[in-house]
């Protein structure tokens, strides 16, 4: 069983954020139809909490790659700095 979770955990990490959505988006709507058995409900929820998880990551990274650039009093690009300091 750990090793189906790690694969499945891997199979995740490698999809792009389009395509983890998309998988996440036909998981909601399958458990919103109620017509999925409990065990496989069980397990297709917790694939989607592994892509919702790599999601969050995904958009994450991307915050922390934008940058704000900084104007001068002139209006003048001066630098870059992060979009939103902590």
């Amino acid at each position: 069983m750990a090793t189906e979770t790690t694969r499945a955990e891997t199979d995740v990490q490698s999809l792009s954020f389009e395509k983890a959505v998309e998988e996440l988006e036909s998981i909601v709507t399958r458990l919103e139809r109620g017509d999925v058995p409990l065990d496989r409900s069980i397990e297709i929820y917790e694939r989607g909490e592994a892509l919702k998880k790599h999601c969050e990551a995904l958009l994450n990274a991307a915050e922390n790659r934008i940058e704000k650039i900084r104007l001068d009093r002139a209006g003048k690009p001066q630098g870059v700095e992060p979009l939103d300091p902590a």
